[in-house]
């Protein structure tokens, strides 16, 4: 009796142990094909069994996930075209030096010269000679040197005025004298016609030196005696390679003074007027005419040919 029992509790023992195998064994899923999606393939993990009594232990099924393997790739560096800049140092030319020339300093323009009035007087202090200019002077000490220009001040604690007077066919003179300048004018009378026919400069510059300048054949500001010569523009005369004189508002009788007054001018061929005005202005007026002249022929024949017209309709 007790020996059934015994092989009836070892028979009960191994089949609680056939059907836990079983149960184990049918729990674990087959290996799981891959996904046609995946590339990664599922290795089923191995069952474990535990010959515990009464107590089966089953593994963890591995879920099937539609997993990708993405492949992240690292951010690629953009290949940037790099150019090795190199700096070069400034490189000095070589040259062969050279002193350039200094230039002359450029002197401002000088001024037109102030007007003076002037004049000369007998013994018995008559005014025989009257003179009425502004003097500017322009000379150079020698061929190669530059242009130098002074203007005569006529103001009468600058420059002292003397002279003589002409009769009887003797010239007659004009002499300005300042510290710095001193001209000599020489006025002649021939044929009842006066000229200038003599001009003496000096000029004592700062640095010491002297200018000294003369034309004694010289026929300028002529006309009649008894009159006077202007010329109220600018002037420039010649009177030698190395001196110039340009004269301002001109007038000058050095002769037949009356009243201590200038008698009537002769003007200089630069004040005379345009003498090409007059023809221009008689040529206007003749177009003007004849365009006048024009216009009515055209405006009568036009009523003309409208009267025609009326006469013959009628």
């Amino acid at each position: 009796m007790a020996v059934r029992g015994c092989v009836t509790l070892l028979f009960i023992l191994l089949s609680g142990i056939v059907y836990a195998d079983v149960l184990v064994t049918s729990s674990i899923p087959a290996a799981s094909t891959p996904s046609k999606h995946t590339s990664a393939v599922t290795t089923p993990l191995p069952t474990t069994h535990h010959n515990t009594t009464n107590s089966t232990t089953e593994a963890p099924t591995t879920p099937h996930h539609n997993t990708t393997n993405s492949t992240t790739e690292a951010p690629t560096t953009p290949h940037h075209n790099t150019t090795n800049s190199t700096t070069e140092a400034p490189t000095t030319a070589h040259t062969n030096a050279t002193t350039a020339p200094t230039p002359p300093p450029t002197s401002s323009p000088v001024p037109n010269p102030t007007v003076g009035n002037y004049n000369v007087k007998s013994d018995n202090d008559t005014v025989c000679l009257l003179a009425k200019m502004g003097l500017q002077f322009s000379f150079k000490m020698s061929e190669n040197a530059s242009f130098q220009t002074l203007n005569l001040d006529p103001s009468p604690n600058v420059t002292e005025v003397n002279g003589t007077c002409g009769s009887g066919g003797s010239d007659s003179s004009l002499v300005l004298k300042s510290d710095e300048i001193t001209v000599h004018l020489v006025f002649t009378n021939v044929s009842q016609k006066f000229r200038l026919h003599a001009l003496m400069l000096s000029v004592n510059l700062t640095n010491g030196n002297v200018f000294n300048a003369s034309n004694n054949n010289l026929s300028l500001w002529e006309a009649s005696v008894g009159s006077s010569y202007m010329c109220k523009k600018e002037q420039s005369y010649n009177i030698t390679d190395k001196l110039t004189i340009n004269t301002f508002e001109l007038q000058v009788q050095p002769f037949a003074v009356q009243n201590n007054k200038f008698n009537t001018a002769e003007d200089c061929v630069a004040d005379e007027p345009d003498n090409f005005i007059v023809p221009i202005a008689v040529g206007v007026a003749l177009a003007i005419l004849i365009i006048i002249v024009l216009l009515a022929y055209v405006i009568g024949r036009k009523r003309s040919q409208t009267s025609g017209y009326e006469q013959f309709d009628s």
